[in-house]
């Protein structure tokens, strides 16, 4: 599951999850800490972790961008738009829990709390994100797709035709999608080793058309997908969603929200063959 859905608003599921993660941790660290001291303790010993989630998430961002500088030293700026889902979960797990560790110095009264609490927290996040992550499909779908020029029949991994692919579900309508897709578009023309498909949701043949001749789009290998099955099956009613599958059909990757050309390239390594 890649996104709930809340009337017209599409939120993605991970970050939910984790807010939610972390709010518990801090409410029951104080809970637990004024069981032992007093009002005034417990305050101390929520907001704490609520810092230690902070640090964690600077410690993930900054871990991801050493790891893929040079694909951000092309657009600097890209390293500031979150939106990408660039995150290094455990250099993030491991600077929350050295901070709890370094304050529990100064409140050592405390550390019995931090303790049991990051431990629930921690194990409540990675269960949820697992069963998320099983929820979801790891392999290519079976839905029946129709090609945008002769409209004939064929499944998305007819589609790929045994290659590595990049499978974009996008709709003219959408925004994020419209911004994305020159980029989008720029990495089908310049990437050989790996395909990309365009997965239209919902649309008409002639929508498509006219929005890609409008927007002098140059797009191959644009489909169509009239009851928009596929974004059912993979647990997202929004778009854009991005998939990568590797030669074997198997997803390396996903990602709900818009995609910057910096985060576009970590991922195509993933798929490109090693030699």
């Amino acid at each position: 599951m890649l996104s709930l859905s809340l009337g017209p608003i599409a939120l993605p599921v991970a970050p939910l999850v984790l807010l939610c993660a972390v709010w518990g941790t801090s409410f029951l660290a104080s809970r637990l800490a004024r069981k032992s001291e007093d009002a005034a303790q417990g305050e101390v010993a929520g907001n704490t972790v609520f810092h230690a989630a902070l640090v964690g998430l600077l410690a993930a961002r900054l871990a991801y961008l050493v790891i893929h500088a040079d694909a951000y030293l092309a657009s600097p700026l890209s390293a500031l738009d979150v939106r990408d889902g660039g995150w290094n979960a455990p250099a993030g797990l491991v600077a929350g829990l050295v901070w709890l560790a370094w304050r529990s110095l100064r409140w050592p009264r405390l550390k019995k709390a931090w303790l049991v609490s990051s431990l629930a927290g921690v194990t409540v996040w990675w269960l949820a994100s697992t069963a998320i992550g099983l929820a979801g499909s790891p392999s290519m779908p079976d839905v029946e797709l129709a090609g945008l020029e002769g409209g004939e029949s064929l499944t998305l991994s007819q589609a790929a035709q045994g290659r590595p692919v990049v499978v974009n579900l996008w709709a003219t309508w959408c925004a994020p999608c419209r911004v994305e897709m020159p980029m989008l578009a720029a990495a089908q023309q310049r990437e050989t080793a790996v395909g990309f498909l365009f997965v239209n949701q919902g649309e008409s043949p002639a929508a498509v058309q006219t929005y890609l001749r409008q927007e002098g789009l140059p797009l191959r290998e644009v489909l169509l997908d009239k009851g928009s099955r596929l974004g059912e099956a993979i647990g997202s009613r929004g778009i854009p969603v991005t998939l990568f599958y590797d030669a074997q059909g198997r997803q390396v990757d996903a990602h709900f929200g818009i995609l910057n050309a910096a985060a576009l390239e970590s991922r195509l390594r993933q798929l490109r063959p090693t030699r």
